[in-house]
């Protein structure tokens, strides 16, 4: 069974009461031997040569020498958030749109200005017409007004007509598609009746009918597949941005009986964007935005027994925020309170039943988690403002997910798992912590990996297992880790940890005690993540879930593996008992969205909201700012 394994890992490896962080991994594992794999993807770390020191007699490796042991540590640093870069705006080509001859389908009227058809002199002028647009949407522009059989979209006669008024419409509603109007502003030209300047008209209006053209495709294209790219954020985002195809845009426009409608038509319709956008329509719509909204301040955590002069805002926001049945329980309660700032026993399950409905952990201890839960989390604003970067995020992705897909949303700690088009299975997971970020892209789960090693990646060997390793060579001969060098096992002992690593290889076998735990879910991608179990099951306990190393860690790995192989769970306990390293393939490849959204539509349609872990919707608006201020600067 042949696949390509990029090992990576994001667990605690526990032995011997010590515990060593995991992340993504690029070891050469038995699993590659077998499977004949010999391409190592490995991480290039070099370190400089003390002059004078020799490599230890008999030692490994070290090729390059030394380091002075009093020099600094080598450190691996991760990928970056970038200064966004917006995409250039150059004058389009306007000179090939002269069209001296005038054919059948364009008739000719005199220098006047009369009323036709399409004055061939408004062709003349498109020549004169001065216009920025990106490459994709210069080309289409060339492509249309360069091929004198298509008329003019917008201008008939002396004026615009009833297709561009529609237009322009469309464009003026593109805040309820997340989009931003005045991306795609543009003003009717100004032209006196009274006192018609037939030459200045008629240049006004083709400027208007090639900007407009203009805004059309940027709008299309941006609602397709999203205003910003992805992959100038930072290094941790990854997509394949999409091709939309323009060419048969305008034409398209023109020959539609409802042109706002057509424009209007080529936004995502996936039942989660829909989900977005209604949502987003009801809050702009909100009468009296956060009125009645219920403020807890907590600066820490609010514990049992303590006491708050926040006590009678917990009580009110559980009040409002709680189901129905949670009030009838606990009417006695609420009825009795009369505003102390005791937590009483009392209140504390009030607040372990509102936290257990919320699906958080049910300990009566208040923190941030269950401060938003109450509060009904963020602002009116703020949501918005989440709607907008998820409705962004969207188009990043496949507008269809697919009938059969596993979804990791980040900000929310979960994994859920849909079949026939519904969810069939939801878990808790822990996701990378801020210093070791979980990546944002897609990908498809080709593999379930049973009783797995763990290939300790490069940053794990440089960053936390060197100091160690100087101090005690023997560390890994202790832990029961495995240590090659150039292909070839050696004692940890053997290796001078003063050299390169780079030829170096570590790693754990099964065991109870592997960070990978029982299996990992592979879906092989250049950045070494993937799904597994952990020996750390406390983690899940926990409201806040950024904790790895940039792995997705699942609460019930057998669960989700028995779905991806199309199995049971009883199977999934079977391949596991057997105790051997051993792989299955998925019988169908099956999408993996490892994705980010802050507010996202839950298996009933309901948006929910997340905290921004990792504060990457922060660079998603200034992204948007840039390209606004972009655009706006080159009209």
């Amino acid at each position: 069974m042949t696949f390509f394994l990029k090992s990576a890992v994001s667990a605690l490896a526990v032995s011997s009461g010590l515990a060593v962080m995991a992340a993504p991994a690029h070891a050469y594992t038995l699993m590659d031997m077998l499977r004949g794999d010999r391409q190592r993807s490995q991480s290039t770390i070099f370190m400089d040569q003390a002059p004078g020191r020799p490599v230890p007699r008999g030692a490994a490796g070290g090729s390059l020498g030394g380091l002075d042991p009093e020099a600094p540590l080598p450190k691996v640093s991760g990928p970056r958030y970038y200064t966004y870069k917006t995409e250039t705006l150059q004058f389009v080509d306007t000179g090939k749109f002269a069209d001296p001859v005038v054919t059948g389908a364009v008739a000719e009227v005199s220098p006047s200005g009369e009323a036709g058809a399409e004055p061939a002199v408004q062709r003349r002028f498109l020549a004169q017409a001065k216009v920025r647009a990106n490459a994709d949407v210069g080309k289409a522009l060339e492509a249309y007004y360069g091929d004198s059989r298509n008329p003019l979209v917008w201008v008939e006669g002396n004026g615009i007509n009833e297709r561009a008024k529609s237009a322009m419409a469309a464009l003026a509603d593109a805040a309820s598609v997340g989009l931003d109007p005045a991306d795609y502003a543009i003003q009717t030209p100004a032209i006196d009746p009274a006192n018609p300047d037939p030459a200045a008209r008629d240049r006004a209006l083709t400027q208007f009918e090639l900007e407009l053209s203009a805004k059309v495709l940027a709008f299309v294209q941006d609602t397709v597949r999203g205003r910003i790219d992805p992959n100038k954020i930072s290094g941790y985002h990854d997509f394949q941005r999409k091709v939309v195809n323009l060419a048969p845009v305008l034409k398209l426009a023109r020959l539609s009986p409802d042109t706002g409608a057509y424009i209007a038509s080529r936004s995502p319709d996936s039942p989660q964007f829909e989900a977005l956008k209604a949502e987003l329509a009801k809050l702009r719509a909100a009468d009296g935005g956060n009125e009645g909204q219920i403020v807890v301040s907590l600066s820490g955590l609010l514990r049992p027994g303590d006491s708050s002069p926040e006590i009678a805002n917990i009580v009110k926001a559980v009040q409002k925020h709680g189901s129905e049945t949670l009030r009838t329980d606990h009417a006695a309660t609420f009825a009795a309170y009369a505003g102390g700032s005791d937590y009483s026993p009392e209140i504390v399950a009030l607040v372990e039943d509102f936290q257990k409905e919320r699906g958080l952990k049910a300990d009566g201890v208040i923190g941030q988690a269950t401060v938003r839960a109450m509060t009904g989390g963020d602002t009116n604003a703020s949501k918005i403002d989440k709607l907008e970067v998820a409705m962004e995020q969207a188009r990043w992705l496949p507008e269809d997910l697919g009938s059969r897909y596993v979804m990791i949303n980040q900000p929310a700690y979960m994994a859920y798992y849909h079949d026939d088009g519904k969810e069939q299975l939801s878990m808790r997971v822990v996701v990378g912590g801020k210093n070791n970020q979980t990546y944002f892209f897609n990908d498809e789960i080709e593999t379930v990996e049973f009783n797995p090693f763990w290939g300790v990646p490069q940053s794990i060997i440089i960053n936390e297992m060197l100091p160690k390793l100087r101090s005690d060579p023997n560390y890994l001969d202790q832990l029961g880790y495995e240590v090659e060098v150039n292909g070839h096992a050696v004692a940890s002992s053997s290796v001078d940890w003063y050299g390169s690593t780079d030829n170096v290889s570590v790693r754990q076998p099964p065991s109870s005690d592997n960070a990978l735990g029982e299996l990992k879910i592979l879906f092989p991608n250049s950045h070494a993540i993937y799904m597994h179990d952990t020996p750390s099951k406390s983690f899940f306990k926990r409201d806040m879930r950024a904790l790895s190393h940039g792995c997705v860690r699942l609460s019930n790995p057998r669960a989700m593996a028995a779905a991806v192989l199309g199995t049971t769970v009883d199977d999934v306990a079977k391949q596991i008992a057997n105790g051997q390293n051993h792989a299955v393939k998925v019988p169908q490849k099956i999408p993996v969205y490892v994705s980010y959204f802050t507010a996202w539509p839950n298996k009933d349609g309901v948006v929910e909201y997340f905290d921004d872990v990792y504060g990457r919707d922060a660079y998603v608006k200034k992204a948007f700012d840039a390209t606004t201020k972009a655009r706006g600067a080159q009209i």
